[in-house]
């Protein structure tokens, strides 16, 4: 499969197979594949946590999940933070294999970046979150896995759980599997001639 023909393919799938187990090798192939997206400076802010346990997935669901069952059913279920403050910590380590002018370079224009600009800390965290989980999914389809993007549960509550740090974000979940139904027909595209737009917005 063709990442294009990934892409089309991929849907949120909401019923996984309980029963399936994912071989080791897959998930490490597909968790390299995840960390091999783009984010600004190199900061690779993400910090997924896998969701093993099955208790803990069982009141995940129950108490703060909205009883979804891909939390308990999903071979492999990722729950996005991501580091905001990573930009500050080490960040020589991002550029430790370029040249030295560039290395040098690029972590001063990264902390002049980041430095008071708290909004646009959360702002990268979350926008590198995102790509990271398009990858993963797109990753997964291609090894014949299905997924579900989720956001359905109780942020705070999920936040509490895993212990995450004060100087994190918490994202969506991604949950990954193989599909015991098929998912509805996709409910509407918007045309691109909607959402596209040439050069400036009209006035």
């Amino acid at each position: 499969m063709t990442p294009i023909e990934a892409i089309y393919h991929r849907r949120a799938i909401k019923g996984f197979d309980p029963d399936h187990t994912l071989p080791a090798e897959d998930e490490r192939r597909l968790l390299e594949a995840m960390i091999q997206a783009p984010t600004s400076f190199n900061i690779q802010h993400w910090r997924p946590v896998i969701l093993r346990d099955p208790d803990l997935r069982a009141r995940f669901r129950s108490e703060i999940g909205n009883d979804q069952p891909q939390i308990t059913d999903a071979s492999l279920l990722v729950l996005f933070t991501a580091d905001v403050k990573a930009w500050e910590k080490e960040p020589e380590r991002y550029w430790k294999d370029a040249p030295t002018e560039v290395a040098e370079m690029l972590v001063g224009w990264l902390g002049d970046f980041h430095q008071d600009r708290e909004w646009l800390q959360r702002d990268e965290a979350q926008r590198s979150i995102g790509i990271a989980m398009a990858t993963l999914m797109i990753a997964a389809q291609e090894l014949g896995y299905d997924s579900c993007p989720m956001i359905g549960f109780d942020l705070d509550a999920a936040a509490d759980w895993i212990r995450l740090p004060e100087d994190h974000v918490i994202g969506p979940l991604v949950a990954i599997g193989k599909r015991t139904q098929e998912p509805w027909p996709k409910p509407g595209q918007l045309p691109l001639e909607e959402i596209v737009v040439e050069d400036r917005f009209p006035a």
